[in-house]
């Protein structure tokens, strides 16, 4: 049982820890509300402006679009990807598993520089540079090692018994993957798409690579040529991050309850 004098340290330990976590986030908040360029701080003059110069400015409305189109492609196709492969090597089993399955796992320990100027001349090549259908199917590709991971992870946690009285029912592999052994495994996949959605979302390195095209870039990249244009401009600049970052966590803030479930059960338990 826990002390009284073990149970206040550790409340004090998590208020600092919460503190040090969230002030950085206050004050760039009020950084982005000043009424001057420097950034400073004014509680009087919340200028709520600043976030409208810098939509226009950035010209993120079109670059927001973007990013929603490649992420919610290559989020829809890793999602995807990762329960079918997870429901192959987790369930069914496939032949030559044990060496197939640590071939995609490598995909999770090669970094992307690595494959990245090949990647872009076979993609120039066969066209698909400057474009979204590109982007997301690179995004695509880099997302199934981990997925495949995560899914295999989950379906081995459900009880073997359930699915051999799914088959003895007569029941085919389609229908035990979606009628039953999906909805066991819905928070594991909800995790996995907010991972999924926060990783394609904030990618600048490949967008940077693979799209040229002002009219194509996707927010990450409007957010660094807007700080490049206004770099004495701190408010603006702190301004333009908020709106980029905005859909990320106001998805994290509305399921984090379904993100931390399908954290804790399970998940990743061999």
């Amino acid at each position: 049982m826990i002390s009284r004098t073990e149970r206040t340290l550790n409340h004090a330990v998590l208020a600092v820890a919460s503190i040090l976590v969230v002030f950085p986030v206050i004050w760039f908040i009020f950084a982005a509300l000043s009424p001057e360029s420097s950034g400073r701080i004014d509680l009087t003059q919340l200028t709520w402006g600043n976030f409208a110069t810098a939509w226009q400015a950035g010209s993120f409305g079109p670059a927001m679009f973007a990013s929603a189109v490649i992420t919610v492609g290559a989020v829809a196709g890793q999602t995807v990807l990762a329960i079918l492969s997870g429901y192959a090597f987790g369930i069914l089993g496939v032949i030559g598993q044990k060496v197939i399955f640590p071939i995609i796992l490598l995909g999770l320990m090669i970094s992307s520089e690595v494959f990245i100027i090949p990647l872009y001349y076979q993609f120039h090549a066969i066209g698909l540079t400057d474009t979204w259908l590109g982007l997301i199917i690179i995004q695509i590709g880099m997302g199934v090692p981990f997925g495949a991971f995560w899914m295999r992870a989950t379906f081995r946690a459900v009880p073997p018994s359930l699915v051999e009285a799914a088959k003895i029912d007569g029941a085919h592999s389609w229908r035990i993957l979606w009628q039953i052994l999906f909805p066991i495994v819905r928070p594991a996949t909800f995790t996995l798409v907010l991972l999924s959605f926060m990783w394609t979302w904030n990618d600048f390195f490949l967008a940077l690579v693979f799209i040229s095209d002002p009219s194509k870039q996707p927010a990450t990249l409007a957010l660094g040529v807007f700080q490049g244009q206004h770099t004495l401009n701190v408010n603006l600049m702190a301004a333009g991050s908020l709106i980029v970052a905005l859909p990320v966590l106001l998805l994290y803030v509305f399921f984090q309850r379904h993100f931390i479930q399908g954290v804790i059960s399970g998940a990743i338990k061999e």
